[in-house]
């Protein structure tokens, strides 16, 4: 997939901000950026991390093409030629740490931290938060449906839903990476190495005169994937004798009903008949897959009713979030070189959430030696050793600082990789495969009360003690209190 019509994907104030400090002669000024977002999305525990894969890739192909230049040189701001003879000759060169694919993540901790000249890093700011907000926030919503029914298998239905192409096949690799077994969408599919499954529509019963015949010319057409939708017109008077009837009458001819799909009405009641109906016909082995408006609620609910349904098809509550369409992920300065050195920044702010973390830092999950299970996120400064090292060190909560222990038995996992260093990445990253294992051992990781879906207990992310004292000596500086 190329990323070379790109360049553009920005807000028009990064362009002014770049032109800006090359007309002041800073533009190679170097910089540290934090990405991380400030609250969890859907009132739950965790988030998903995702996005990577695309960020990387664009960050590698990023560049200003001619047709650009022309359109920024049209521009009422006047850019000066010499400044788009700097577009022109545009590559990242800076160094890019971030947590892997599929780790579950929280707030105000660094997801992804940026490290370059002022010239790229405020560049590439909008495409990294639009590729990070988006993929992350739908990760999130497929595996806190994945978790009402961990055994269960579900299939992501949300192309036809989603916001244009790219949030489809971008959404449908989110949704894999979180446990979704496979996807409706082709092109998720080729581009991804996903699993792509379909089956038939409402119109194609319509099309024939009765039910079965559709039924039997579509399995025959596709006789080893029959999956047959049943609520065309009335599922337990129609769909699902018609069903059993050409199951039987397909058995004569060496191909099986696998399947058999609700769209439609009561899905706990129906799958419920339909699961009798199916077993006294002596087709226990058919599953029954339920789509309509799906979400981690409603499957929730019909679990507790006693539905009968093996598989979910979850498309609009999945692929748009429609509980909520966005995640409040932010690009934040963090330091920024000063004769030769970094020194730390912090944002100031009325609303105490948006007050920003200095200086340059590493993310650690701190888990426990004898519980195995994630303790605490600890955010430190670069130059710190303590945790590194494995010393006793004190866990303390950066909102109520009285609520705080010390830990001394841990193992400290460094969540910030590096990815791209100078410009040149460092290795491939992970597989599609391998960041789904990746998620599913995080899932094991935690604690349930963590993880569960209604009022879920806060996991802590800590700040090291030194960490917390320059956020507040620079707080009383820049306040003067």
């Amino acid at each position: 997939m190329s990323y070379c019509d790109l360049a553009l994907h920005t807000d028009k104030y990064q362009i002014n901000m770049m032109y800006a400090h090359w007309k002041n002669g800073t533009h190679n000024r170097k910089t540290v950026f934090d990405a991380y977002f400030r609250k969890l999305p859907f009132a739950g525990g965790y988030a998903v991390f995702a996005g990577l894969k695309r960020i990387v890739e664009y960050v590698e192909q990023i560049c200003f093409k001619e047709e650009d230049l022309a359109y920024l040189a049209a521009q009422p701001e006047r850019y000066d030629q010499a400044f788009l003879n700097e577009l022109r000759k545009f590559r990242f060169a800076g160094s890019i740490y971030a947590v892997r694919e599929g780790t579950i993540v929280f707030p105000n901790e660094p997801l992804i931290r940026v490290e370059g000249r002022v010239f790229e890093t405020q560049l590439i700011e909008t495409a990294l938060l639009n590729f990070m907000n988006y993929q992350t926030l739908i990760a999130t919503k497929a595996s806190r449906i994945k978790q009402t029914s961990p055994a269960d298998v579900f299939l992501e239905f949300g192309s036809r839903r989603a916001q244009e192409a790219d949030a489809a096949i971008w959404g449908a690799r989110a949704a894999y990476i979180a446990g979704f077994a496979a996807t409706s969408n082709v092109r998720a599919g080729k581009l991804f190495g996903i699993p792509a499954v379909g089956t038939h529509s409402h119109s194609w019963v319509q099309m024939f005169p009765s039910e079965l015949e559709a039924f039997l010319s579509f399995a025959r057409a596709c006789p080893d994937h029959v999956t047959l939708l049943v609520d065309t017109y009335d599922t337990l008077k129609s769909g699902i004798p018609n069903a059993i009837q050409a199951a039987k009458i397909l058995a004569e001819e060496g191909i099986r009903l696998k399947s058999v799909r609700l769209d439609s009405g009561d899905l706990a009641y129906l799958s419920i008949k339909a699961r009798e109906m199916l077993d006294q016909a002596g087709l226990r082995d058919v599953k029954i897959i339920a789509s309509n408006d799906l979400d981690e609620d409603t499957i929730f609910h019909l679990k507790a009713q006693g539905c009968r349904i093996d598989m979910w098809g979850v498309g609009t509550h999945l692929i748009t979030a429609q509980d909520q369409p966005s995640l409040g992920g932010v690009y934040k300065l963090a330091a920024k070189e000063n004769g030769g050195v970094f020194e730390p920044t912090i944002k100031i702010s009325a609303n105490p959430e948006k007050v920003t973390t200095p200086g340059i830092k590493e993310v650690y999950r701190i888990i426990g030696g004898k519980s195995g299970k994630a303790e605490a996120d600890y955010i430190a400064l670069t130059e710190e050793d303590d945790v590194k090292q494995g010393k006793r060190i004190k866990l303390f909560d950066p909102v109520h600082p009285y609520l705080k222990k010390w830990i001394s038995d841990y193992v400290a996992v460094p969540l910030l990789d590096p990815i791209i260093v100078n410009g040149e990445r460092t290795g491939e990253l992970p597989d599609l495969a391998e960041i789904r294992n990746h998620h599913q051992r995080q899932i094991g990781l935690f604690w349930p009360e963590y993880l569960r879906r209604l009022n879920p207990e806060i996991y802590p992310v800590d700040l090291s003690q030194k960490t917390w004292d320059l956020r507040m000596e620079m707080i009383k500086t820049v306040t003067g209190q």
